[in-house]
């Protein structure tokens, strides 16, 4: 197995003007344009951290909380949150850019889950995750309980087998 890698190594930044065709009846971003250029950055990030071709395995979560106006520079970051044997965490934070007001304003968020796939398309191993920063370790440990999550509501794990949300829920986390 690989060396562990670090977040920042998958580092991916996306730098776009919103166009009038990319806009909803309020002048806005779409919704389904934005998850598409989120998963754009997403892919490469997991491609950069897995050092393989990736495929999009699951969109965990996607929040809308600000609009994107009609010829506003939007710009998305992602990471690798969390690696698993062939699959990876993505994080995307999408922001709001004013560059003639200096100003930054968090728009969106979203986590995708990528796995690593061969040239017949089969899973194939990732490196370990090693989070640096406070946000990086913090999403880390989050991406645990997430996936738990999923696989107990998928019927893949029972309750009982969770090591996370048997924490979390007995108030040991």
């Amino acid at each position: 197995m690989k060396k562990k890698k670090k977040a920042s190594e998958s580092l991916t930044l996306m730098t776009n003007i919103v166009l009038p065709n990319e806009t909803n009846s309020l002048r806005n971003l779409f919704g389904g344009e934005l998850l598409s250029r989120m998963d754009r950055c997403a892919s490469i990030s997991a491609s950069r951290h897995s050092e393989r071709r990736v495929v999009t395995a699951s969109v965990n979560h996607v929040s809308f909380n600000e609009p994107i106006p009609e010829g506003s520079v939007v710009v998305l970051e992602s990471k690798v949150s969390r690696a698993f044997s062939t699959s990876m965490e993505v994080y995307v934070d999408v922001w709001l850019d004013d560059p003639i007001h200096r100003k930054k304003i968090h728009t969106n968020t979203g986590i995708y889950t990528f796995v690593a796939v061969d040239q017949f398309n089969k899973p194939v191993p990732v490196a370990e995750l090693q989070p640096e920063t406070q946000e990086e370790q913090e999403r880390y440990k989050a991406a645990l309980r997430r996936k738990e999550l999923s696989l107990i509501l998928s019927g893949r794990m029972k309750p009982t087998e969770s090591i996370e949300l048997k924490k979390l829920f007995a108030g040991e986390a």
